[in-house]
């Protein structure tokens, strides 16, 4: 039965959060200077291990056993939002590295083989789960030759360069090579903490749809034109935003979510009627049929919108995914850890947030473990959990690792 080692886990917490330590936070960006060398810290620590290890192409960091045994791929992100938590990704990375290390500490586990593993930009500094999109096969050369960062807009071929990344072969899918994949993760909510859980065993990972939604007044001077004759395009921005905050909850699943990231008018101007307006809006779930739902309503209230206001209206979606099943018998595995360890406070819960987990589970099965995020805050350099559950979830993740594989599920 493997032991992690709390107090060595939760040095190597703090120890990883050194690496772009902002406030109570870290700000390591994809590619930084301060990723790397966390990159090469979790190189040195997996071969302390007993493990082959080593940082790929597009800067996953990959962990393998020894043995031909098919292991068991633990894992997260390494990289961190601008100016955020400590925890997200990072948690998911070193608890990989701390059950990696208690399976080979156990006498009886020492055969039941762990790969653990940090992807690369899961944050989408540059693309959206680049690491774990180029291990399974869906991230082309050309994409990564045409990817800038998000924020200062530098080539991905010039960030990888300057990585010492350059020439360095890209790591994908060997059929056989892993049973599976397990990942832990703060919620980045506050339903486990709200309800009193400790535990959260993932069920599904939502899919997210996404859309750029513009609308075209007459531009026109905001003193001498009259109310009857305006075509504003902002008002017919925010129409739709109070017709949609209207007919959602009507038609939304028990967890879905919507928002409006952006709405722009132009020409931004106190004494200028806006002749344009855009919106970027997302709604999120793990039911096809309510995606579809939403989709429909959607363009039904643009259209409606377009005839009251008297702006011509487009619609274009520009992200859709597929909500991902998390597989069934790794939650069952999650599930008989969880009551072990912490009885009548563990549940199952989709994730409202999207994951390595979801890309890899394209290629092996895979299952996923939450714990609470104090007071629901993640993406920030407060986000904090407490250290009696960064403890638990990982021996219930060890748990479960060692029933898949011991029992072969």
């Amino acid at each position: 039965m493997p032991r992690i080692n709390a107090d060595r886990l939760l040095t190597d917490l703090r120890k990883f959060a050194q690496f772009g330590a902002y406030k109570t936070g870290v700000h390591r960006p994809t590619y930084t200077v301060e990723d790397m060398e966390s990159r090469r810290w979790l190189v040195s620590q997996y071969e302390k291990t007993g493990l082959a290890a080593h940082i790929d192409g597009v800067g996953n960091v990959i962990g393998h056993s020894r043995g031909d045994r098919p292991s068991l791929m633990i894992g997260s992100h390494a990289e961190s939002q601008n100016h955020a938590g400590w925890l997200d990704g990072a948690m998911g990375v070193i608890f990989g590295l701390e059950v990696a290390r208690s399976f080979a500490e156990a006498p009886d586990c020492t055969g039941l083989p762990i790969a653990p593993v940090a992807w690369a930009d899961e944050e989408s500094h540059y693309i959206a789960l680049l690491g774990s999109r180029s291990y399974v096969g869906d991230l082309s050369d050309a994409e990564i030759d045409a990817a800038t960062n998000a924020y200062t807009g530098q080539p991905l071929r010039d960030a990888l360069k300057e990585a010492g990344l350059a020439g360095t072969s890209r790591s994908f899918f060997e059929p056989g090579r892993h049973v599976g994949y397990l990942e832990a993760h703060i919620e980045q909510g506050d339903f486990l903490e709200s309800t009193s859980r400790r535990i959260g065993i993932v069920t599904s990972i939502v899919a997210i749809w996404q859309y750029r939604i513009v609308f075209e007044g007459i531009q026109n001077h905001a003193g001498t034109t009259r109310m009857a004759i305006r075509k504003d395009a902002g008002v017919a921005a925010a129409r739709l935003q109070c017709a949609i905050a209207e007919r959602f909850p009507d038609i939304a699943g028990p967890r879905s979510v919507w928002t409006t990231g952006r709405v722009t008018v132009s020409p931004g101007a106190a004494s200028i009627i806006p002749g344009g307006a855009e919106i970027l809006f997302q709604f999120r779930d793990e039911d096809e049929a309510t995606l579809e739902r939403f989709d429909a309503a959607l363009r039904d209230l643009v259209e409606k919108t377009s005839a009251r206001t008297g702006c011509a209206a487009s619609i274009e979606r520009i992200a859709k995914g597929h909500p991902r099943r998390m597989d069934e018998a790794f939650q069952d595995a999650l599930e008989r850890a969880a009551e072990r360890h912490c009885a009548d406070s563990h549940t199952r819960m989709p994730s409202g947030a999207s994951h390595d987990a979801q890309l890899v589970a394209r290629k092996m099965r895979a299952g996923m473990l939450f714990v609470p995020s104090i007071g629901g805050i993640s993406h920030h350099w407060t986000e904090n959990t407490e250290d009696a559950d960064l403890v638990l979830g990982c021996q219930v993740l060890a748990d479960a690792a060692e029933d898949i594989l011991r029992n072969g599920l």
